[in-house]
């Protein structure tokens, strides 16, 4: 049975702390309750599973605000909900800088509201809990990923992707040609550079042909080599890639592009390792290693008559398919960490993670493009970022878009009875704000920030500052209710 959520309540008033925490009890949660800042602190740093802290603002000692900025700096999971007194708004944005994930206001009248704002207060918590050991799991993999020689490429600790890993260090034994069968993007030619680095051939050469980007007439001669003067602009013998694998490992990217005519004479090869130039006579020996990768299915194009037989048999000794990324959607996040790591530190080290939203949107993406096009993703999110972690902004919009329409819809939560908040902009801003009896946490955002933008005489900049948020996300906030200009 699941442990209940603990919410710490403080207010030095004892009857209003002994109510609110039978209300939270009747909700299901355990509550704590504390009558000061100092009393509060002693709990939080006692009770490391702390999931939520309401605090009142007003209180003998140290306020609220000050009591959320240290339990945050204390325990910087907890999420916090501060109640303050009507109007006190500049108080509610001093309390959403220092850490308060939401306030309510005196009096509480509307309890489904505030059992509704504590049960999403407590689900961000559970999920920073969960995005934080995840950057703990990933660290420990990390760091035995990257004791696995030959396989420090990989990433990845999905049962599909520990059984090809066991392939590839049992295949790289020998000198048994290898089938590297999965999606576009799913990593192939690091399978073909693990089978080479782990086998006795480490110390030979790796020899990599894309087939697809060469004609039949120049893949033959890129494979085999030619003779001076074999054909026009054959000006000096050139060596092929058969030969130039001598001793090592030869991988052939995309074999499904090869030829009819080239698959009888790569045929002939594999049986006898022995080949001759282009226009040249002469039998010479080549002990390669062959890998060859397909992201078709190479047995369909035998049945179709489009792929040898026999060349099929002689390629497919050993098959190792590589799962799409969709398939072991337990990686994503250990794929993602690694990129924005590799990825920062190639821009100046300004990114320093990746907030659990964000982290959701990109795992609840199909990826047609596998692992390639994760890749991608994230450099883009990291070079266009404006430094620090890597929120749900910074997800390219067909991502988010995709992952939203895949996500179940939530009821939408009932609207507080909240008086309203009038607000002064300056003249410079004309901006209206809806006053209204039904206010949702939208509307309280909407007017935090306007409130700072116009504290700061509409200077944006030092507002999305003094909110602890990016100017990229200001104005699209702005944009988003109409009034960005």
């Amino acid at each position: 049975m699941a442990s209940k959520a603990k919410i710490l309540v403080v207010d030095d008033e004892k009857p209003t702390r002994d109510v609110m925490a039978r209300i939270l009890s009747a909700a299901g949660y355990e509550t704590l309750t504390a009558p000061d800042a100092d009393a509060a602190m002693k709990v939080v740093a006692s009770v490391p599973d702390l999931a939520l802290l309401v605090t009142d603002y007003k209180m003998p000692g140290e306020n609220g605000v000050e009591l959320i900025r240290k339990a945050k700096a204390a325990n910087p999971l907890l999420a916090c909900i501060l109640i303050t007194a009507f109007g006190e708004i500049e108080l509610a944005v001093e309390a959403m800088k220092d850490g308060a994930d939401d306030f309510l206001t005196k009096p509480v009248t509307d309890l489904k509201q505030m059992e509704l704002r504590v049960a999403k207060a407590i689900e961000k918590n559970a999920l920073a809990r969960k995005s934080d050991a995840l950057e703990h799991q990933v660290e420990e993999l990390r760091s035995r990923l990257g004791s696995k020689q030959g396989l420090e490429s990989f990433t990845g600790s999905s049962p599909a992707m520990e059984r090809v890993y066991a392939l590839i260090r049992q295949a790289a034994k020998s000198s048994a040609n290898v089938l590297v069968e999965g999606p576009s993007g799913t990593g192939k030619e690091l399978v073909a550079k693990a089978l080479h680095d782990l086998s006795p051939r480490a110390k030979g050469p790796f020899v990599a042909v894309e087939c697809a980007a060469l004609s039949p007439t120049l893949l033959e001669s890129e494979l085999f080599g030619h003779e001076k003067g074999a054909f026009t602009d054959a000006y000096r013998q050139r060596i092929g890639r058969f030969e130039a694998a001598d001793g090592g490992t030869l991988f052939l990217d995309e074999i499904t592009e090869i030829d009819l005519a080239t698959q009888v004479k790569l045929l002939r090869v594999l049986e006898t390792r022995r080949f001759q130039r282009v226009g040249g006579t002469e039998e010479i020996p080549s002990d390669f290693r062959l890998v060859a990768a397909t992201n078709r299915d190479l047995a369909a194009y035998v049945r179709e008559g489009r792929f040898r037989e026999d060349l099929y048999y002689r390629l497919n000794v050993i098959d190792i398919r590589l799962p799409a990324l969709r398939d072991r959607p337990g990686d994503i996040a250990l794929l993602v960490s690694r990129f924005v790591k590799e990825f920062s530190a190639a821009n100046g080290g300004a990114v320093t993670g990746i907030d659990h939203e964000a982290m959701r949107a990109l795992e609840a993406y199909d990826w047609p493009g596998n692992v390639r096009q994760l890749r991608n993703a994230v450099e883009r999110m990291v070079v266009l970022s404006q430094g620090g972690r890597l929120g749900i902004d910074d997800v390219p919009p067909d991502i988010v878009s995709s992952a939203s329409a895949q996500a179940p819809s939530a009821p939408a939560a009932p609207r507080a009875a909240v008086p309203s908040i009038q607000l002064q902009p300056p003249a410079s801003a004309p901006v209206a704000v809806a006053a209204g009896a039904n206010r949702t946490l939208a509307d309280t955002e909407q007017e935090v920030i306007l409130a700072e933008i116009a504290a700061c005489r509409n200077n944006k900049t030092k507002a999305a500052e003094r909110l602890g948020i990016s100017r990229r996300t200001l104005h699209r906030k702005l944009k988003a209710w109409g009034i960005e200009s």
